[in-house]
């Protein structure tokens, strides 16, 4: 990856999920300098990430990285005293952590 590459995922990153056009890519990820002398940069560098199924592109022209499946693995306590201690303390905190019980 090249560093007009880099700078336009980094770029990217800071829009999580949400679509950005094209231009706003080029305006914001090269700079004001590089887009008064080339508006246009950044039209080859996004259709190579999207050949490389970095990015995603959508019917309009706007661009997003793909997103990170998230993965199922179940949630763990970083330690047995961590949990006990917040079991002492009386409040209940099953909707913030998810345990298996079959660890005790």
């Amino acid at each position: 990856m090249d560093a007009d590459e880099k700078s336009i995922c980094t770029y990217l990153k800071s829009w999580n999920s949400q679509f950005v056009s094209g231009r706003e890519i080029a305006r914001r990820a090269g700079g004001k300098k590089r887009f008064r002398e080339d508006p246009n940069w950044a039209g080859p560098v996004l259709s190579r990430l999207v050949e490389r199924n970095v990015i995603e592109s959508d019917s309009t022209g706007h661009y997003r990285l793909f997103a990170k499946e998230k993965s199922n693995k179940p949630k763990k306590w970083v330690s047995p005293n961590i949990k006990k201690i917040l079991e002492q303390s009386g409040k209940d905190f099953s909707h913030v952590i998810e345990t298996d019980e079959d660890e005790s």
